[in-house]
């Protein structure tokens, strides 16, 4: 299955950034689709655009400080969101953090533009979103999210022709499903036990990844020695990574990668190669291994440093359920506050 994720953004301020959602989309298995390339002054540019995203499966929104370009007096985002949201598509929000560091020349300064803003990042707020400091973790966190909805909400997709259904084959498959159907009617309480193990199972895992920690230091460019010295939770490294496995990374490359995302100082740079301890990587990922999350697959030569990690199908089911759970928790809490709109 393929989903079409169409990726819309407010253009120049965000033109670098915006570059690196097709790689991600993908590297995920998916395809991704913008309006670059339609011509705006073509007669019938609006039914195109309206076509496009109307075909497909996600619309992922771009989000920073400015609404339009200085000679145009239209947000093509604003648009684009307007025919996705009509249509039902999942929107899913990538909005810049405040605390990120910007130019001022990307950040609107006229108060009606930037009202308008403000009111798209209220509507992308209503749905699936994150927020992001800079390109590293605007990277990390779109991974997150698209990984997120495809697995809570799953759209049609396409599939290839040559791999359709002949009609002996569906009748086939008919039939097996009424067998089946009576077996799991027959054994349903053999798998109720089951399926109650296997959650129990699950929350245990979790609890231990909330519970135990780890200590990781950063090497910084120029930098002689290791240095802040920061406490981790197991859980914020293994959601941070999950993405990140999804087609393998080796030893070098988590440590990179977490050096880069879990940096406690914005205003130094991690040097490239292992910027955190490569004795602490390999601890932290034979642990989620003992914990059958992860698995490791050996290098040419079989190497000790050459060890790439994949994530597994049960550390997939794990990742899955605590974001069922974290989703959950945002409605029981919004439930509540409507419950109590005046709490003392």
């Amino acid at each position: 299955m393929k989903y079409h994720v169409f990726i819309g953004s407010t253009l120049d301020d965000v033109k670098s950034e915006r570059k690196e959602l097709p790689r991600i989309v993908m590297e995920l298995g998916h395809i991704p689709v913008m309006a670059d390339h339609i011509d705006t002054e073509a007669r019938n540019a609006q039914m195109l655009l309206q076509k496009t995203i109307e075909g497909c499966d996600y619309f992922i929104a771009l989000v920073a400080h400015k609404y339009q370009k200085d000679e145009e007096n239209i947000n093509p985002l604003a648009a684009e969101y307007s025919i996705a949201a009509k249509k039902g598509i999942p929107v899913l929000g990538l909005i810049i953090d405040d605390k990120a560091r910007w130019k001022p020349a990307k950040k609107e300064t006229d108060i009606a533009l930037i009202r308008k803003l403000n009111n798209i990042k209220t509507k992308l707020r209503e749905g699936a979103f994150e927020t992001w400091l800079n390109t590293p973790d605007l990277c990390q966190k779109a991974q997150t999210l698209l990984s997120q909805e495809f697995t809570v909400n799953p759209q049609p997709g396409w599939v290839r022709e040559d791999r359709t259904i002949a009609p002996h084959v569906a009748n086939e498959l008919s039939r097996m499903c009424s067998e089946n159907s009576f077996l799991r009617r027959h054994y349903s309480h053999e798998d109720h036990d089951v399926a109650v193990k296997m959650q129990d199972e699950k929350k245990r895992v979790l609890k231990l990844l909330t519970l135990n920690k780890i200590s990781l230091s950063f090497y910084y460019t120029p930098g002689e020695n290791w240095e802040n010295t920061r406490h981790f939770r197991y859980i914020r490294i293994f959601k941070l990574l999950v993405p990140e496995l999804a087609l393998g990374k080796s030893t070098a490359e988590i440590s990179r990668f977490l050096g880069t995302v879990l940096n406690p100082d914005l205003d130094k740079t991690v040097r490239k190669d292992y910027p955190t301890p490569s004795n602490t990587i390999k601890k932290i990922m034979a642990d989620f291994s003992a914990l059958k999350l992860v698995g490791c697959i050996s290098g040419e030569g079989g190497n000790a440093g050459d060890e790439v990690w994949e994530i597994t199908q049960h550390g997939k089911d794990i990742f899955s359920t605590y974001r069922i759970t974290q989703l959950e928790k945002a409605l029981e809490k919004k439930n509540e506050e409507g419950a109590n709109p005046n709490p003392v």
